[in-house]
């Protein structure tokens, strides 16, 4: 992915992705916002919160946007392989049902073992490995089996899908204060940072939330270049071994910051969440845990949008979090 720069996300290209997004026979939702202040969530600032329900999303995450923009834009055959502890690997999964394609998910093994089963109901091919040999397994797929990678979060045309869900917040806020985002791969942040910043809201502040035993792209902030690590977090959604080369090079350009927060805060955040009717994984709550632990600046009197990015949390996972 290296060869493609920051600069091919243009506003257009994101334009044409959500046209695509939104027309796409894998129907794609345009998932509801709502006001924070009409639900029974806690809230200890004075700020105007909306919340972005990706967590009602199909397939459950936002992940099909990319995904739907993915295939939109690719030969539909072949067999298609990616890396996934679940979410994009469902989507995929998903997908590769809809076009009758077959399809690989290489797998952490820390992963939940029931989103191996339901990727593997879809007809999709799953193999669980270490964190560790997660691209050394897919690397072996393409060179030895021939199969086309998909790349779960570090691709131009899954980041351009993204970027509709950022669309789709400023039809709603169209000049929100502070944005506040979860990052993995960092292509999500990436997507929504370049359609909010690309449309013009310069002065919006968009931050980025790591668990801190997955702080890839915080690392990489620091570093000022991509890295990896061996990552351990409850939100495995959140935790590839490595940041994204083009997620990075787009979120240090439109991104303030990546906030972290402790596996203690989103275990606490998926019941709070819960207690409110609302089902949201250990990953998808980042944004809402970072803002109810006030780890993002200068939110008083702000009008602030939290994405509650997946609500694929099954019931035996999800028993555990609630105290």
């Amino acid at each position: 992915m290296g060869e493609v720069s920051a600069e091919a996300l243009t506003l257009d290209l994101l334009r044409e992705a959500s046209e695509t997004v939104r027309s796409s026979p894998l129907g794609v939702i345009n998932t509801p916002m709502i006001p924070w202040c009409q639900t029974t969530l806690p809230l200890n600032i004075h700020c105007n919160i909306h919340i972005k329900l990706e967590n009602m999303q199909r397939t459950g995450s936002f992940k099909i946007r990319g995904v739907a923009n993915q295939f939109a834009r690719r030969k539909k055959d072949g067999h298609f392989v990616t890396l996934s502890a679940g979410n994009y690997g469902k989507s995929l999964a998903y997908a590769s049902k809809h076009y009758g394609l077959k399809s690989k998910v290489v797998m952490p093994d820390t992963a939940p073992v029931s989103r191996s089963i339901l990727i593997q109901s879809l007809g999709v091919e799953v193999e669980r490995v270490p964190n560790s040999s997660l691209m050394n397994v897919v690397n072996r797929c393409v060179q030895e089996d021939n199969m086309t990678l998909l790349h779960p979060y570090d691709d131009l045309d899954l980041i351009a899908g993204h970027g509709s869900l950022g669309m789709e917040v400023l039809a709603l806020v169209p000049e929100p204060d502070v944005v506040v985002v979860c990052c993995g791969g960092g292509g999500l942040l990436a997507g929504v940072a370049s359609a909010i910043k690309l449309s013009g809201c310069d002065k919006t502040r968009i931050y980025g939330v790591e668990p801190e035993g997955a702080c890839t792209m915080y690392k990489s902030f620091i570093e000022k270049k991509p890295v990896s690590m061996d990552t351990k977090s409850i939100a495995s959604g959140l935790a590839p071994p490595f940041a994204g080369t083009l997620p990075f090079e787009l979120c240090q350009r439109y991104v303030e910051g990546i906030v972290l927060i402790n596996d203690a805060e989103i275990k606490a955040a998926v019941s709070t969440l819960y207690k409110s009717g609302l089902v949201v994984e250990p990953s998808g709550t980042a944004a809402f845990a970072a803002i109810i632990n006030d780890k993002i600046p200068e939110l008083e009197g702000k009008n602030v949008v939290c994405i509650l990015s997946g609500g694929n949390i099954g019931k035996d996972e999800l028993a555990n979090f609630l105290d």
